[in-house]
């Protein structure tokens, strides 16, 4: 979301510092590292590769650590605090541990980071399951923004509506101070109501990047993932089935076919002129959803899920070479266009503020 709140402040000709950004892949945040680096104020942490919970270790409503104290004066006062903790402890893919895994509680951390730092506003991002977690993780991040002071509204949006060529929805958990419920409720309604008559499609995201692929299991980001033997029959059944976009039971392994799960976009096909399904880390494997390009007899490569992820060009993923960073990467991402359009509208109701501030 780091990348989503920098494309937006770039939009409003705002300045831009990212004093501090999280993560816990030390792959990944070089990636951030390589292409934000230079937007981190001096003396500042800048783009870290630790648990959340090393940086922000206090517990909910107490004062706070030494640590937490250091990162205070190291960072200063910022606008803007913005998080996606994991996603996957709710996810409706999450069959295991679903609504009451131990992940949740990174949610939390989200509400204690505001308790040290004090931003003006925060939006937490997550799958909409997240509500149901048994121990109530979003009611108490909602309690203890309150309790700051935070006027507290929560969203579900759909990313197709916001700019993504993509079929996703997502929680958001919007807090701000210095506004009224009314202010807040009207720019919770704007996000849900969003911000496209008609959704962006495949052919919008990726239809440029066709003649640029490289050798299938090359292992480059133009490339595709080598298909298995039978994945590859399975490829030129939709060769021999032009138009075709779901693959019959007599093509698919048996815990695949009807009945059998309720999973049903696996081993499809992307159609040009419509929204992809949810990019996730599996977007190289027939098995994991629906990733078979539109036209060519493969899986979509890393570039391709990167543009309906809506990572602009100039984002590069040049530092890491090996599949599974950039499948992390780019399938575990916030998709920052919509994110832009969000927090363009929030940092807009920002300066609303600052002028009846000033009156």
């Amino acid at each position: 979301m780091t990348l989503g709140a920098f494309l937006a402040a770039h939009r409003l000709r705002r300045p831009i510092a990212i004093p501090l950004a999280v993560e816990f892949d030390e792959a990944i945040a070089d990636i951030y590292r390589r292409n934000l680096g230079r937007f981190v104020p001096a003396e500042a942490p800048g783009v870290v590769s630790a648990p959340v919970e090393s940086v922000f270790d206090g517990l909910l409503g107490t004062p706070s650590t030494t640590n937490e104290r250091l990162h205070r004066v190291w960072i200063g006062g910022i606008d803007l605090l913005v998080g996606g903790p994991p996603c996957h402890a709710s996810s409706d893919l999450n069959n295991h541990t679903r609504r009451h895994d131990g992940r949740n509680r990174l949610y939390e951390r989200m509400a204690r980071s505001a308790e040290i730092l004090r931003p003006r506003a925060v939006l937490v991002e997550n799958v909409p399951p997240i509500v149901h977690d048994r121990g109530g993780i979003v009611d108490r991040a909602e309690r203890a923004l309150l309790e700051q002071g935070y006027t507290v509204a929560h969203a579900v949006a759909q990313l197709q509506r916001l700019g993504a060529p993509q079929r996703r929805r997502r929680h958001l958990l919007v807090a701000m101070r210095g506004i009224s419920t009314e202010q807040l409720d009207d720019l919770v309604e704007q996000i849900e109501e969003g911000f496209l008559v008609e959704p962006r499609t495949v052919r919008w995201a990726i239809e440029d990047l066709l003649g640029l692929s490289q050798p299938q299991g090359s292992g480059g980001f133009d490339a595709a993932a080598e298909p298995s033997p039978d994945n590859l029959q399975r490829l030129r059944w939709f060769d021999r089935h032009p138009g075709r976009l779901v693959l019959p039971d007599s093509q698919r392994p048996p815990c695949h076919r009807d009945g059998a799960h309720s999973y049903k976009t696996v081993y499809g096909r992307l159609a040009w002129d419509e929204p992809a399904q949810t990019i996730t880390t599996g977007f190289g494997s027939m098995g994991q959803g629906r990733y078979v390009h539109p036209q060519e007899s493969r899986t979509i490569t890393p570039h391709e899920a990167a543009r309906l992820q809506t990572f602009p060009d100039f984002f590069r993923f040049d530092g890491a070479t090996r599949r599974t960073v950039w499948a992390k990467a780019i399938g575990n991402a916030v998709p920052p266009l919509p994110f832009c359009e969000v927090l363009t509208s929030l940092l807009r109701v920002l300066e609303t503020v600052e002028d009846e501030a000033r009156i």
